[in-house]
């Protein structure tokens, strides 16, 4: 559903108000290997003080999804023990994180679940990358997004669902390089045990 511009407007209105309070998610980001830079580079910031109607989100990570034509989505993360894990905005479909990566990117493009484990590949481990909210949010026309690179190298979570999006993407997209992640790991839990060179060893890279 196309967004009006007062949508659009109000979405990136909201991402910059949060985005000024990122330093009080400093301990969590730290927790994940993430610094402030990282967590500003991808716009990310703290609900303090809610936008109306962001009543919900108070003490959640905000994760802004940012195009060319500028904030689409944001997603709330649970900073602490807050249920749900994730939440979103009502009506909001699902989309792609961080399609930017798909314009920077040259013949290698990396995809994995989850927005975190995208900021972790694309920011620190220097990996060009999209990621997916969830496995079962993938959706058919992602295909042509990626179908244009030479390699697509999926990194799976380490359980089932991840195995099942790995089999998943390797039928509908060609030159797919799948790397699992060990049994209850991923993208992030595996660089903050391993560190850059795990992943560039895996992909082949340098």
């Amino acid at each position: 559903m196309k967004q009006s511009r007062l949508q659009k407007e109000s979405l990136d209105t909201a991402a910059r108000v949060y985005a000024t309070r990122i330093a009080s998610a400093e301990e969590y980001l730290a927790h994940r290997g993430l610094s402030l830079e990282d967590a500003q580079k991808a716009g990310l910031g703290v609900v303090v003080e809610p936008l109306p109607g962001h009543d919900s989100y108070v003490g959640r990570l905000s994760i802004p999804y940012i195009t060319q034509s500028g904030v689409v989505d944001i997603r709330f993360r649970a900073i602490g023990p807050q249920e749900p894990k994730y939440m979103g905005l009502p009506g909001n479909e699902t989309r792609m994180y961080n399609v930017s990566a798909i314009i920077n990117a040259d013949d290698t493009i990396a995809v994995c679940e989850g927005e975190i484990d995208t900021i972790t590949l694309h920011y620190k481990v220097g990996i060009n990358a999209v990621g997916i909210p969830g496995v079962n949010n993938w959706k058919p026309h992602y295909r042509k997004l990626l179908q244009d690179f030479e390699t697509v190298i999926v990194f799976a979570d380490g359980d089932q669902p991840g195995q099942d999006f790995a089999r998943k993407l390797s039928r509908e997209v060609s030159g797919i390089l799948v790397i699992n992640m060990p049994e209850g790991e991923d993208v992030n839990s595996m660089y903050l045990k391993h560190g850059v060179q795990w992943f560039k060893d895996k992909a082949g890279m340098r």
